[in-house]
This record gives structure tokens, sequence and C-alpha cells, in this order.
């Protein structure tokens, strides 16, 4: 985890210097992830970063749709264990919640664009802060009332798992941390949001240092102290793994701040993705009033809110497929260490170097190329292993999952 923070911090400072072109001042602006590469690199580069940062986001709305289920199952269960006493085993479907999820993402997607989003992104991040602090209350209670540390500086014994298993699973584990720090792939379109003075660059290094900071310590105290709580039997998802009795409530407050951060980062990480599609569409049909035209329509509580025909239709869309694909592989973290090790090295790492080079000149084999490039083929080694642990896990879970037919 120290070294995934390291890492994305020091790429996402290289990435917020690309923002502009030529002066770091009064440059050119590169309002996406594609313009960047296209100012500094060109060439295929800028299609290969287009497919990979949208398939991305694609499989991050997937993800957040998946694990969103979970919690709201977790909080159903909870109550049902507490009414019935343990005596109901509480079996329940995913798919209910699932689509609950999308019926809300696809009212919340007519929300135009990324200027737009700052009082959602607002409550997504007081709902992290809520749960994590919750999570980590309830691991370092759980371990004051084991009396002893679970589990051991090895990790999970052989025996609970084969030794192939855990070698699998602690490369799957490389992709979750991946997935935990993946927001490179929305950095420069957030970054198109600041307002300057200062420069956009700064604000951004100030805003990432802040943010991973604060991030890798929660990751750190959340995921040592929820290991030390449950050792080999700790949980995909830690808030699964206290129990349905005492103190219930306070894991439904948890499981629902999980609901609503999604719901809000959901948003978030999709909104570059709706932007490009619609871009592309305006500028391939300028005439057609079903693309381009805005139509305003009063809507009480919100006032005058803008509609657009081909942008409802194909957010909509978007959701669905998300949503139905979400059905279909209802397994969380195989998925999300999947998604990590995709996007890790090529939209964290890759991308961000092959620019600063270009950018900044750098004389091929100097000292300081030369390292630049030992960091980015390390991490392409890491992505490769994570990737190959993450194809595993997804390989022996859908032998066990029958499509639409899954419950817990």
């Amino acid at each position: 985890m120290l070294l995934f923070s390291f890492v994305t911090y020091y790429t996402s400072v290289l990435l917020s210097a690309c923002y502009r072109s030529g002066d770091p001042v009064n440059g050119k602006r590169n309002y996406t992830y594609m313009d960047a590469v296209q100012a500094n690199l060109g060439g295929a580069k800028v299609k290969i970063c287009g497919f990979v940062q949208y398939l991305n986001l694609f499989g991050v709305a997937i993800g957040y749709t998946i694990a969103s289920s979970i919690s709201m199952m977790a909080i159903k269960r909870s109550n049902c264990f507490h009414q019935s006493g343990g005596k109901d085993p509480c079996h329940m479907n995913a798919y209910p919640y699932m689509i609950a999820f999308g019926i809300a993402e696809i009212l919340l997607s007519q929300i135009p664009g990324f200027d737009q989003l700052h009082w959602l992104s607002l409550v997504a991040a007081v709902m992290s802060f809520t749960y994590s602090t919750i999570g980590l209350g309830l691991g370092v209670g759980k371990v004051i009332e084991n009396k002893r540390v679970m589990g051991s500086l090895t990790g999970i014994s052989i025996g609970t798992v084969t030794q192939t298993q855990k070698i699998w699973r602690s490369f799957q584990a490389l992709g979750d941390i991946a997935f935990a720090y993946s927001y490179s792939m929305i950095l420069i379109e957030i970054q198109d949001t600041v307002k300057a003075p200062p420069t956009e660059a700064k604000t951004m290094k100030k805003a990432t240092l802040i943010s991973v900071v604060v991030t890798t310590l929660f990751y750190m105290f959340c995921g040592c102290f929820g290991y030390a709580a449950f050792g080999d039997q700790s949980p995909g998802n830690l808030l699964t793994g206290f129990g349905f009795y005492n103190p219930y409530w306070l894991l439904d407050i948890a499981n629902a701040a999980i609901v609503i951060h999604l719901v809000g980062a959901y948003q978030v990480y999709c909104q570059p993705l709706f932007a490009f599609v619609e871009k592309e569409a305006a500028r391939r049909f300028p005439d057609s009033d079903f693309v381009t035209k805005e139509i305003k329509i009063f809507i009480p509580g919100l006032g005058p809110c803008n509609f657009n025909l081909f942008r409802m239709i194909w957010r909509t869309i978007f959701v669905v497929t998300t949503t139905v694909i979400s059905m279909l592989l209802p397994f969380f973290n195989d998925v999300v260490g999947l998604l990590g090790a995709l996007g890790f090295w090529p939209l964290t790492v890759y991308f961000p170097v092959e620019m600063y080079i270009s950018q900044k000149k750098i004389p091929k084999w100097s000292t300081r190329w030369l390292c630049l490039q030992i960091l980015s083929v390390a991490c392409l080694i890491i992505t490769i292993a994570a990737a190959a642990g993450s194809i595993a896990g997804v390989i022996d879970d859908v032998k066990t999952i029958k499509p639409f037919q899954t419950s817990y």
C-alpha cells in the first residue's frame, strides 16, 4: 500500500503538469486525459489511451454496482437476523438491489457535467470517511475483544488455502490495491474544474498529496486492524465480518454510507465517458436536434433544468448495460482486482511518465530517463501479476455462478 501510494502520488504530479502544453501558466489547456496524450505524444497512443481509459471507467461502473448491492444486502440481512434472533438463514437475491442502484444512477446521470457534481462528490467524500471510521473502530474493538492479534506476518495459512491459491490471491490483492488508487484516469478531467491562480498544477499537486496521505492512512489502519481482527477468516468486505447482532445499527449506518458513497462515485467516474460520447456525437451530427438541442424543463424544488434527448437515452442505456453485466458477474473482489490491474500501469504510470519525458525533453539514456523507465517497467510487471491473479479468481467464480440465479 505504501509503495502504491508513493508511485501514485509521484506519477499524478507528473500527469497534472501535463494539463497545459508549453507554458504552465498560460499554455494551451488539455481538457481531458486524451487531449493531454494528443498534445504530448500523439499518434496511435491517443486511441490506445482512450480505449483503456473508457474501458476502465465502464468497468468501474460495473464494480460499483456490485459493491453497492453487497452493502444493501448486508443491511437487509443484519436486520433479518436481528428480528429472527438468528433462526432465519436470511437468504436473498442480489438482483433487486442492483436494479434499485441502477434506477438511482439513471436519474443522477442526467446531471450534464463535472462542474455540477461538486455537491454529490462532497456527499460521497463524507460518506467515505463515515464508513472507514466505523470499520476502523470496529476492527480495533474486535482485536481488544479477542485479546490477541489474529493472522500472521506471512498471511493466510496453508491449509486454509493451497499454496497455489495463496499465490494467485496475493497477485489479485495487488490489483485490489491498484484499484484503490485508480483516480489518475479522471485526474485531468477533475483538474479542468480547478480555478487559477495559483496554477492548476500547483493546486492539483497539493490536493493529490492530501488525498493520498489521508486515504493511505485509512487503508493501512483498516487493512491492518481488519486482518488483526479476523486473520485467515478476513472477509472481502470488512464490514460483513462483525456478525449481525451488536451493534447491528452501526453496521447498517456504515453500509448505508458505502451505498451513498458509491452512488456519487459512479457519477464522478462515468462523467468523462459520458462527455466523450456526447462530444463525438455532436461532432459527427452537428445539425441533428436530437443530438444537440437542449430542452428547458421546470422541476419543482430544482428550478429550470436542461435536458437533451440523446444524453437522456444514451446515458440510460449505459446504466442499464452496466447493471445487466453486474447481474451476470456478481463477484466483487476479482472484478475490482482485474480493473485495477488493467488500468494501473497504462493510466497511472506509463502515459504520465512518457508525457513528462516528452514535455520536459528529458534526454534518452540520461539518469532521469533511466529511472523513469525502470519505474514504468517495474509497475508493468506488477500489473501483469495482478491481472493473472484476478483472471484466475474470475475463472474460479464463474464455475460456481449461475447467471440471474444468484442468491446469498
